[in-house]
């Protein structure tokens, strides 16, 4: 049984034209008010993705969420025909009624809108090939107490912001994913804040700010594994 996300959403647009989730009960975004589509391209594919230079990268993306990163990186993979292997950890999937109403194919790709919901229609905890370099694995779970059980090449860090969900910042957390890392593996996060900077160092990350997306945050931050 998989459980949903247990408050209201509600579907904004911000400021690239691109829409997000808005949850009142927390007062959170899902994505950047100042661009959902240009914050993903800008942080997990370009600061992330393309910087690896794994021939076939494993992405864990930490907050799967609406799947626009996991979309955007299939679509990349199958441009560049490296293959990638994609984990995704959502505790709470959002409804499809939901997905439907964003429409994020519409507007990134609409010829590709079958595999978008193939992403959310991919059964849990099992390998699914999307496409010749797309295969996924959705895990439903709670990041705080899960254990990784493969090594990954980048991290795609989403959890909703530190003061609304401060369990998913944690020390202990980074020290985990710092482990499951491969030699040169990248973590990307739209957090910059001094408190998460120290964390990842500690973690033992060396850890580079970076300019945010454009029209975004002034600042992102991007840490390697380095031995």
């Amino acid at each position: 049984m998989l459980f949903q996300f247990p408050y209201a959403m509600n579907i904004e647009t911000t400021a690239d034209g691109s829409p997000t989730l808005y949850v009142p009960e927390l007062d959170e975004h899902y994505h950047s008010t100042k661009g959902a589509l240009t914050e993903s391209r800008h942080i997990f594919i370009e600061m992330g993705l393309r910087q690896s230079t794994a021939p076939c990268p494993h992405v864990l993306e930490v907050g799967f969420g609406t799947g626009l990163n996991a979309f955007l990186t299939l679509l990349d993979a199958d441009k560049s025909r490296r293959p990638v292997c994609y984990t995704g950890i959502e505790l709470h999937p959002v409804q499809t009624t939901t997905l439907r109403a964003l429409d994020y194919p519409a507007l990134i790709c609409p010829g590709r809108t079958d595999d978008f919901y193939r992403l959310h229609e991919a059964p849990w905890e099992t390998d699914v090939a999307l496409t010749p370099h797309f295969t996924l694995r959705k895990v439903q779970a709670d990041f705080t107490t899960w254990t990784p059980d493969e090594t990954y090449d980048v991290v795609y860090f989403d959890a909703f912001a530190p003061e609304k969900q401060p369990s998913m910042w944690a020390g202990p957390l980074f020290d985990r994913l710092y482990a499951s890392l491969s030699e040169g593996g990248i973590l990307t996060t739209y957090c910059a804040k001094g408190i998460v900077r120290r964390m990842l160092q500690a973690a033992g990350f060396h850890v580079e700010r970076l300019p945010g997306p454009p029209g975004g945050k002034r600042e992102i931050l991007r840490a390697v594994k380095t031995i």
